[in-house]
């Protein structure tokens, strides 16, 4: 007895990128899972979460950095160093890196997702604007204490001067 293939959208949607829009529209997100609204609880008995923080703007190229390396202020801290650059748009933006010397791929990753979830809990509540910063990895970011790395910026801000 021969068996004809059955098309499965969630294994396909692992190994080809074509079938990703099919599969998502076949098994769309499980609303207790999703962020906002009513649907805003994991389940019936768990706190419910936080709300989103807006995303921030991001440096990407090469001569932005160089820029703000170049004609910006800079601070050391034991967590992070800081470049900032005043720009006439109104906007911030920022920028990370996290440099070979400071250890493999995944404490370099470590340090940089954990510059980036102390800049975006930190500066949308400062209401920054007209700056380019740049955020640079040292030795002690992956292992700092997550509130001494939230010091760390805020005094960093204070000494270039963006935040008074």
């Amino acid at each position: 007895m021969a068996f004809a293939p059955v098309f499965r959208p969630w294994a396909a949607a692992r190994c080809w990128p074509i079938a990703a829009p099919r599969a998502a529209s076949v098994f769309p997100p499980e609303p207790s899972l999703v962020r906002g609204g009513d649907m805003a609880q994991l389940d019936e008995g768990s706190a419910p979460l936080p709300p989103a923080l807006p995303r921030l703007e991001r440096l990407k190229k090469r001569r932005e950095f160089l820029r703000a390396a170049s004609r910006g202020k800079r601070a050391a801290r034991p967590g992070l160093v800081l470049q900032a650059l005043a720009i006439p748009e109104p906007s911030l933006r920022l920028g990370f890196t996290v440099t070979k010397k400071i250890g493999n791929a995944v404490i370099r990753n470590r340090a940089r997702r954990r510059l980036k979830e102390a800049a975006r809990l930190t500066l949308p509540a400062m209401g920054l604007s007209g700056w380019d910063l740049v955020l640079i990895g040292r030795d002690g970011t992956a292992e700092r204490p997550f509130p001494l790395l939230i010091e760390d910026l805020r005094a960093a801000l204070r000494q270039t001067g963006v935040a008074p």
